[in-house]
């Protein structure tokens, strides 16, 4: 660039900010405060993006104490108000409601994890491999759909693969999903990411989902022109692509649209998706309407219309059995926070007896 080339500005709106953002900051009244864009998640601090430029923050004492879980911290897509502190630093000082979120259950803390906020569409990746699994991709859309996010199928590595193959797995995931995008791709061949390229809009979100080694660093990558992500190459023993990227982290393409690459997941834990689920699997949930019971539980039940339409073939029974088994796994995880809770409950009324208890005894600061 030389001295007389201007340096091309930012504006908010080229980070994703809109009307939606500039009410919810209104209301939270953090009009003083600058707006940025959480671009990346470390270990107690933030990356965050704005008109002035990148900033670590690390958020309050205060935010810390006020929060009642994890989801109530910023994620990677979330837009915070921020003061700048110099040589690169910045605090955050509030979170702005988010309009969409992916989220999951971490399998083994039990917990709730946010993959990512204010996504517009999630790209679940797929590679034509011997990994190649239908059922998972329900999983994605149903966290996806749950949290207001649309979902599109990108079936990667299509280049390991024949033509009549690759008809073969395009023509099952147009049956299985006849009203997701499906979009095949390939960093190997020429215009192998048209389709996926045609599919991103400026000023737009997406959040690339997928388990390990199904090339989502890669497809980002050759998306951005340069190889800023670190990818691993393929293992011998498994033909997989290794597991790179360790962060969630934003990246702007040079046509506007913002991806946000994401560590791949083994499991996809069903939180709180209940209604995703049943608008993942709208075939089914249309069925249950005419059920003999409201509460049918789609297993054993007399006059139950989903079941009749796995006998007669109707409805294919692979995608029947995923649905009640994410069915059942939501509602563990829904039994699990109810327990939880009632035991808060308990443990506050406890308290409250104790109270009362201690003040009948003359201790006055009680």
């Amino acid at each position: 660039m030389t001295a007389d080339e201007e340096i091309p500005t930012i504006i908010l709106e080229d980070l994703g900010f809109d009307d939606f953002f500039a009410s919810g900051r209104g209301q939270l009244g953090l009009g003083d405060f600058s707006m940025a864009r959480v671009t990346a998640e470390y270990r107690g601090s933030y990356k965050v993006k704005n008109t002035g430029g990148e900033y670590l923050a690390k958020i309050t004492g205060r935010q810390m104490f006020n929060s009642s879980s994890r989801q109530d911290y910023p994620a990677v897509g979330d837009w915070v108000a921020i003061s700048a502190l110099g040589a690169g630093q910045a605090v955050i000082r509030g979170v702005l409601p988010r309009r969409t979120i992916i989220k999951r259950k971490d399998i083994n803390k039990n917990k709730i994890q946010i993959i990512a906020a204010n996504i517009d569409t999630a790209f679940v990746v797929e590679s034509v491999d011997r990994d190649f699994n239908i059922n998972r991709l329900e999983r994605y859309f149903a966290i996806a759909t749950d949290g207001g996010v649309k979902s599109a199928v990108v079936l990667n590595k299509t280049d390991l693969i024949s033509k009549e193959d690759l008809d073969f797995k395009l023509a099952q995931l147009k049956n299985r999903f006849g009203g997701v995008s499906i979009i095949p791709a390939s960093v190997k061949t020429p215009g192998g990411l048209d389709g996926l390229r045609a599919s991103i809009s400026g000023g737009k979100t997406y959040c690339f989902l997928g388990s390990s080694g199904v090339g989502k660093s890669s497809l980002i990558n050759t998306l951005l022109g340069d190889n800023i992500i670190k990818t691993g190459e393929v293992s011998q023993s498994t033909g997989r692509g290794k597991h790179s990227t360790t962060n969630r982290e934003m990246y702007f393409l040079g046509n506007g649209g913002i991806v946000i690459d994401n560590p791949g997941m083994r499991e996809v834990g069903m939180a709180d998706a209940s209604a995703g689920i049943d608008s993942s699997f709208d075939e089914i949930t249309a069925l249950a309407r005419k059920c003999k019971f409201n509460d049918c539980s789609h297993i054993h039940e007399t006059g139950c219309e989903v079941l009749l339409a796995v006998k007669s073939g109707k409805l294919d029974e692979s995608k029947y059995l995923n649905y009640i088994g994410l069915k059942k796994e939501a509602a563990h995880y829904g039994m699990t926070e109810l327990e939880k809770r009632q035991k808060d409950r308990k443990f506050g009324n406890f308290v409250k007896k104790t109270k009362k208890g201690l003040r009948e005894y003359g201790y006055k600061d009680y």
